[in-house]
């Protein structure tokens, strides 16, 4: 899989994510990813939910991955753990 199929879920509204999965599926891709990051999780499952309900009902979720990373804050020196999930849709 490219990593041109893979959307990453920032602090846009919802549908601006879902429209880019939608545009993706439209040029022939048979596989998405929806990668995100931290409070973003939320979001990336809205996104997949809104596309798979209302948009296309023909995509499954094929794989969910969730992991958590270790960060490092570069001005304090502390680590954090930041939650991260990728969905990955087919058609």
């Amino acid at each position: 899989m490219s990593a041109t199929n893979t959307v990453f879920i920032g602090k846009k509204p919802v549908m601006n994510y879902v429209l880019a999965c939608l545009t993706l599926f439209q040029n022939g891709a048979t596989e998405v990813t929806i990668k995100a990051r931290g409070k973003a999780i939320s979001t990336a499952v809205d996104s997949a939910e809104i596309l798979r309900k209302k948009f296309s009902p023909d995509v499954q979720v094929k794989e969910i991955k969730i992991d958590t990373e270790q960060v490092k804050d570069g001005e304090t020196g502390a680590t954090s753990n930041v939650s991260s999930i990728e969905i990955l849709l087919a058609k």
